[in-house]
């Protein structure tokens, strides 16, 4: 399997660098690559194709691209090379009880979701690493070879951070002392600060205004992303959320990122102005919850992620149950190109039909 494309090596693309038409040219090419490829080496993922009465030459445009939806892979194992070939497997998060997803990774393909990433976080920090605080403990990062999402997050961007210092200890508790011994150690240097959504809300935010301290991190460029859920009964909202980490730790540039487990690398950033943008490596296409067909820009509806990174699992084309919409393509105020986009929500106590009936008649 080749990382060429139309335009010679994908990671060679502009991260936001091509407008629409120019875009869906090579990565049109590229998404029919990915799915007449994993048709010829998943059975199962060709069976699915199969039955919905897909031709190749239906592909016609991204819209064309045939999904899948998420949740199958927490019904089946699903992967395009032999199992010799996986050197990691990543799991979805989940509560208590719940099926998790099973995401198998060759070197190819791992290969791939690091050097995506660090084009798209380059665009954010730039080229060189910083010194790092993460608002979660070691002992989330101790099991290598099985992933978690938070585990995949935090080595996912530690590649970009050096002297990583851990914000909580083991029982999820703010070390504020080691906290502002590493704040002073680099004083005055940009310092990237990475924690999920809630994480950095529950644990870090609320634990400084409940003991009336606060943390200088003036000039430190935090990433956050997971997920607003734990949130709602707090009632935050992304603007608050942003004031109040201001407020307690004097951080201006804040940026939530969008992504899942099923599609590791290929995340979508938020830009200045609160917009999710889609990099020249993924997009996104929004559909109607009751006949999948696509909505206008503005509409809401089910959020389809596309990305040209999985090789060894069919997992360039899949239908979330997140709700979301677009806002706009290649006229964003921050100037980037492409689609960006909101996400409002999630499909609740619903399973998306249709694929998954087809997938296990």
């Amino acid at each position: 399997m080749s990382e060429e494309g139309d335009a010679g090596s994908i990671t060679d693309w502009p991260t936001y660098g091509w407008s629409g038409p120019q875009k869906e040219k090579y990565f049109l090419s590229e998404m029919k690559r990915l799915t007449q490829l994993h048709r010829q080496a998943c059975p199962a993922y060709d069976k699915i194709v199969g039955k919905i009465d897909f031709l190749s030459q239906d592909m016609i445009s991204l819209e064309t691209i045939p999904f899948i939806p998420v949740r199958l892979f927490k019904l089946q194992k699903l992967l395009s090379v032999s199992k010799e070939e996986i050197i990691k497997t990543m799991t979805s998060s989940g509560t208590s009880g719940q099926a998790v997803s099973q995401i198998f990774l060759d070197k190819q393909t791992s290969a791939l979701q690091v050097k995506v990433l660090a084009r798209i976080m380059a665009d954010v920090i730039g080229s060189k690493r910083l010194p790092m605080l993460v608002i979660d403990c070691k002992a989330t990062v101790s099991d290598r070879l099985r992933f978690s999402a938070r585990t995949a997050g935090i080595l996912g961007f530690s590649m970009f951070g050096r002297q990583v210092e851990y914000a909580l200890d083991d029982d999820m508790t703010l070390n504020l002392e080691r906290v502002e011994k590493f704040v002073s150690k680099h004083a005055g240097q940009p310092i990237l600060v990475f924690g999920f959504t809630f994480m950095v809300w529950q644990h870090l935010v609320r634990t400084l205004e409940e003991s009336g301290q606060k943390i200088n991190l003036e000039g430190a460029i935090l990433i956050h992303g997971g997920g607003w859920k734990k949130l709602i009964s707090d009632a935050v909202d992304p603007q608050e959320y942003k004031e109040r980490i201001k407020s307690v730790l004097n951080i201006k540039k804040v940026h939530n990122y969008y992504g899942m487990v099923e599609q590791t690398g290929s995340i979508f950033m938020e830009c200045e102005y609160g917009h999710l943008h889609a990099s020249a490596w993924s997009d996104v296409i929004i559909r109607d919850s009751r006949d999948f067909s696509v909505c206008k820009d503005g509409q809401t509806g089910l959020v389809q992620l596309l990305s040209v990174i999985p090789h060894s699992y069919p997992g360039h084309s899949i239908l979330s149950e997140d709700i979301g919409r677009v806002l706009g393509r290649d006229d964003c105020p921050c100037q980037r190109k492409g689609t960006y986009f909101a996400i409002e929500g999630r499909l609740e106590n619903a399973e998306i039909r249709g694929c998954s009936d087809t997938f296990n008649g």
